[in-house]
């Protein structure tokens, strides 16, 4: 449990220097249609949240992943050994 928090906390951050609150429905909008990302700003999410958790998302579920509770669960996914 404590090792999710952690992770969430660091996840959160890094939404946040992104401009990107998760709080209310914020964490449902889709990254793209409604708060208006461009794909290589949202690469770039996804790397500096890679890079700070120390984990690598696959390609095919990130894929499926279109708004920040999407990613945040994928991430939840993963082992923490990895």
């Amino acid at each position: 449990m404590n090792q999710h928090y952690s992770l969430l906390k660091k996840a959160v951050e890094v939404f946040h220097s992104y401009g990107i609150a998760l709080t209310g429905q914020r964490k449902n909008a889709h990254l793209i249609q409604q708060l208006h990302m461009d794909p290589v700003f949202i690469n770039g999410l996804i790397f500096e949240l890679e890079f700070q958790l120390q984990v690598i998302i696959q390609e095919e579920k990130l894929a499926r992943a279109s708004t920040p509770r999407e990613i945040i669960e994928l991430l939840l996914e993963i082992p923490q050994d990895n």
